[in-house]
């Protein structure tokens, strides 16, 4: 008979309260039981499914949004990004986050959004948003994940695996 091991273990929720809900997160607190039978108070952040798109203008240039980051207290340059809103695909809440925020629409998606064939589109932004656009040489791009200007990590996986895929 193997015993498991108590990093496989799973907890067990003990209890579960709502903290805080908007249209963009929910946060809770679950008393949780772990493994060795101790019981401890666990936040849970869930935040809606969202996506991203990293739009080139064509092969060497790819835009990028940029935005003050209430929570980062700076500006950051990243790539368009949003959540999906219910019933709406991953395809089309790309587009439209394209849209919103590049004032773009891609004639071809291909995962790991990255869009090619763009073309200028009428920019309806979020009220809550306040975004510069600015096109970037992709190898400039790729420098500026290396040295840490870029700090959104889908943008930093975006732009890695968009720099791997054009190295094949």
């Amino acid at each position: 008979m193997t015993r498991r091991s108590p990093a496989r273990a799973p907890w067990r929720r003990l209890s579960t309260r709502p903290v805080y809900e908007n249209r963009w997160i929910r946060v809770r607190e679950d008393q949780v039981e772990l493994p060795d039978g101790r019981t401890t108070i666990y936040g849970v952040v869930h935040c809606g499914p969202c996506v991203g798109v990293l739009p080139f203008l064509d092969r060497d240039t790819v835009m990028l949004v940029g935005q003050y980051r209430y929570v980062a207290g700076d500006f950051y340059w990243e790539m368009p990004t949003g959540g999906i809103k219910p019933g709406e695909s991953e395809e089309a809440a790309a587009q439209r986050e394209l849209a919103e925020e590049a004032g773009y629409h891609a004639e071809r998606l291909q995962k790991l959004y990255l869009a090619e064939g763009l073309r200028p589109v009428e920019r309806r932004a979020d009220p809550t948003e306040f975004i510069e656009v600015r096109a970037f040489p992709f190898d400039e791009a790729v420098r500026m994940v290396e040295r840490d200007e870029i700090k959104d990590s889908m943008t930093i996986i975006a732009v890695l695996h968009a720099a791997r895929l054009r190295a094949r």
